[in-house]
């Protein structure tokens, strides 16, 4: 038996229908090893940054059986992903199953860019050994990654709030976010006014009659209203001419075929997709056999495939479209031996098992195609019109009234457009007209606007910025994403990122005390020298030591920093609703909020607009965990209540306290006691009053979960009948489940997925 080990099932499905029998293939399903959760038992730093790795949690199944059929095998191959992290977990099987003694076989490690029949054939009869220096750049990114998060986020933790963290590739992105944010706070709008004109050709002319929309052309748009008022009254009242046409053809080359940060920018952009999205479709295409591998900074295309593609365009387009093209890759650290993402069988135009894989090949697919395709040609032209024979020098500086103007363009011959159409844009044609010709004055209008600040990054453009700046590797793009937003430092607005308060928080603190840390130039030297790694031109251990040795001084000299409770001063007129005294401004879990500058004498708070917060109410119950009974210390000489003993406050008693997501019970020494339990009020809040048809004990009702909300039964654990939308109260005549909540289209559905009435629709479509 021969056995050969991918990361994917799906993928492993399809190249064992390639062998057809030859090989027994199976998957790793992703990581099998990995460091654990505390730095202490993860990495032996005076050992020279030894790492030690543990099977991760889940996947002692998978070591076992990959174990078992090794055993019998007689010949060994790993095929993860062609890229560091994929040569890292093949390295880390062969280690498992060297550990075996019954394992007999020699392991080889193959490498597949395409997982199409013929790719997969050649690529076994090229086997090689673990590439040792590519492993040893993935550890030392995993082991840098681990000690900068683990180190910055301890000490964020005591000098700004428990739960907090920071990272070594995040931190630069959010640190690019804030600069932005910053810039958009300080930004100081300015009035101004754009005019435009509506005028009508010379009848008498070859063009005829045809209306043309000019606006008005200068350096700056006017910022007087009395010189925007001069030029609407001049060009009232005197009459127009085109003063200039100018005609010039241009050339619009194709674009490059896909790398992985361009083609996450597009998806985007186009259709939607995070970037996290982008890569899970193409990861899916990819094990289908669709595309070749999608973590890529090469814009190559093998020799082969130009051929088919150039010969595809002669037979669908024409000869005259077909046109041969090379394109130099941005990334100077680009692996110029893999290719640019591309379509594997080139005459496929529509592949994939729903609309999400479908949209993204087609996209593939048409830049692709496009890329070896040739120039567009287009007639751009530039109509200019102005007032005839007035001259004022209070209209713009000392010299006439400035000109209107139009840009237009046709396409003479529309080369690559004609297959990549959305890149085309809206082309405006202009009526032909001649220099000197009459125009009519139909409208004449002005519009005040004001000056806007720079926009924030959508999730394409903080790639691209990132890219642009060195930080990360394409395989690195869509978990900075992910990460930003999962830790609630940057929130989404349609596609637009913006800070959170937490956010700014955190990045205010690191560039003021790690401002080198997280800076571009460190943050991409670090990721050359990572690369020099993988290269062999680096040595792992001094490479770790030149970076952690300073870094973990500069750690331990900041822990002597005061705790960062003060954010800043309340606005003037932000007054205590408890003292009257002056108000600071701190950070919560769910943001910043005003605070008593008296903290803890005086407890007052604030939320950002102004409303009184309640704060913990005090239930006079032990907390179950570590806590016991506070005692009636009755009034003092004032008719105040006693203050409690430092001790006893030290010990956890039950407060009420208002969370994200309604009020909660939990101890008063939170985050050092974590015992919780739910307010009645709020859990009547979130019952309903229909019964849970399996244990008929509980009533359904609102929780909460990692993928938003859900109804399950009250009875939970015990009973853990759960479905996804409120539940209306009615049974499904065809399978008895409870019928629930849909949409616009489904207003009430079966909660059973495999019941008819969950989507009646798709069965009548069937």
């Amino acid at each position: 038996m021969k056995l050969l080990i991918v990361e994917s099932p799906s993928k492993a499905k399809t190249i064992e229908k390639y062998l057809a029998g030859e090989y027994t293939v199976r998957a790793s399903v992703g990581h099998i090893r990995d460091l654990p959760k505390s730095n202490k038992k993860a990495i032996d730093i005076p050992a020279g940054f030894v790492p030690f790795y543990e099977i991760s949690k889940g996947k002692e199944k998978v070591v076992h059986e990959l174990q078992g059929l090794a055993e019998k095998a007689k010949e060994i191959m790993l095929a993860t992903d062609p890229d560091r992290e994929g040569e890292a977990i093949s390295w880390h099987i062969k280690e498992l199953l060297d550990a075996d003694k019954k394992v007999k076989a020699p392991i080889k490690r193959v490498a597949f860019h395409e997982i199409t029949k013929e790719a997969v054939e050649i690529a076994l009869q090229s086997p090689r050994d673990i590439d040792a220096n590519l492993v040893k750049a993935q550890e030392a990114r995993r082991v840098l990654d681990r000690l900068v998060g683990y180190d910055l986020s301890g000490l964020i933790w005591k000098k700004v709030r428990y739960g907090l963290s920071a990272g070594r590739v995040q931190s630069p992105a959010l640190r690019i976010i804030m600069e932005r944010e910053r810039e958009i706070r300080a930004f100081i709008p300015e009035k101004y006014w754009t005019l435009d004109g509506l005028f009508e050709t010379d009848p008498s002319t070859s063009s005829g009659r045809e209306k043309i929309k000019l606006q008005l052309t200068c350096n700056e748009e006017p910022r007087d209203e009395k010189i925007v008022n001069k030029i609407l009254d001049i060009g009232k009242k005197n009459p127009w001419l085109v003063s200039e046409v100018k005609e010039s053809e241009q050339k619009r080359s194709p674009r490059a075929p896909f790398t992985t940060s361009t083609l996450q920018q597009v998806a985007s952009t186009r259709l939607g997709f995070s970037p996290s999205r982008t890569m899970q479709v193409a990861q899916k295409l990819y094990e289908a056999g669709h595309i070749t591998y999608m973590r890529t900074d090469s814009t190559n295309v093998s020799a082969v495939a130009q051929t088919a593609i150039l010969a595809l365009v002669e037979k669908k387009y024409g000869k005259e479209y077909a046109e041969a093209h090379t394109y130099k890759t941005k990334s100077k650290n680009a692996q110029e031996a893999h290719e640019a993402i591309r379509p594997t069988h080139i005459d496929a135009n529509s592949v994939g098992n729903n609309d999400e894989q479908k949209k993204l090949y087609k996209l593939i697919w048409e830049r692709a195609i496009s890329s070896q395709m040739s120039d567009a040609k287009l007639m751009k032209t530039k109509v200019s019109a102005t007032v005839v024979g007035h001259d004022d020098p209070s209209t713009s500086s000392g010299q006439s009234i400035p000109s209107f103007s139009a840009n237009g363009s046709r396409v003479l011959f529309p080369g690559w457009l004609v297959c990549d159409t959305d890149a085309r844009g809206e082309d405006v044609e202009l009526p032909k007209v001649s220099e000197g010709e009459k125009l009519k004055l139909l409208e004449l209008n002005s519009t005040e606007k004001a000056t806007e600040p720079p926009n924030r990054y959508s999730e394409a453009g903080l790639v691209k910025e990132l890219e642009a700046r060195g930080i990360g590797r394409p395989s690195t793009y869509a978990s900075i994403m992910r990460t930003i937003e999962e830790r609630g430092y940057v929130g989404k607005q349609g596609r637009t990122l913006f800070p959170t308060d937490t956010g700014d928080v955190v990045s205010s603190f690191l560039e003021e005390h790690f401002a080198n840390y997280i800076s571009d130039t460190f943050t991409a030297e670090m990721e050359d020298e990572l690369d020099d790694i993988a290269d062999g031109k680096r040595e792992y251990v001094k490479t770790l030591r030149d970076f952690y040795v300073p870094f973990l001084k500069e750690v331990k000299v900041k822990d002597k920093l005061a705790k960062a409770t003060n954010m800043g001063e309340a606005p003037e007129g932000m007054l205590c609703p408890k003292c009257g005294g002056k108000m600071i401004i701190k950070l919560a879990r769910n943001g910043k909020f005003y605070s008593c500058a008296n903290y803890p004498e005086c407890v007052g708070a604030r939320k950002l607009d102004g409303e009184e917060m309640a704060g913990p109410k005090d239930l006079g119950r032990p907390c179950p965990k570590c806590g016991i009974a506070i005692p009636d210390t009755g009034l003092d000489k004032n008719g105040k209540k006693k203050r409690v003993s430092k001790k006893v406050q030290e010990l956890g008693h039950l407060v009420l306290r208002e969370g994200k997501f309604g009020s909660f019970i939990s101890c008063s020494r939170y985050p050092k006691c974590k015992y919780i339990e739910q307010d009645e009020e709020e859990l009547k809040k979130k019952m309903t009053d229909v019964q849970c048809p399996v244990c008929k004990k509980g009533m359904m009702m609102e929780r909460r979960g990692r993928f938003g909300i859900f109804y399950s039964c009250s009875n939970y654990p015990d009973c853990k009948n759960a479905i996804k939308a409120k539940p209306t109260g009615r049974i499904c005549d065809i399978c008895g489940s409870l019928m629930m909540e849909g949409t616009k289209t489904i207003p009430e559905r079966c909660s059973n997925k495999l019941c008819q009435n969950h989507n009646p629709h798709k069965i009548e479509k069937k």
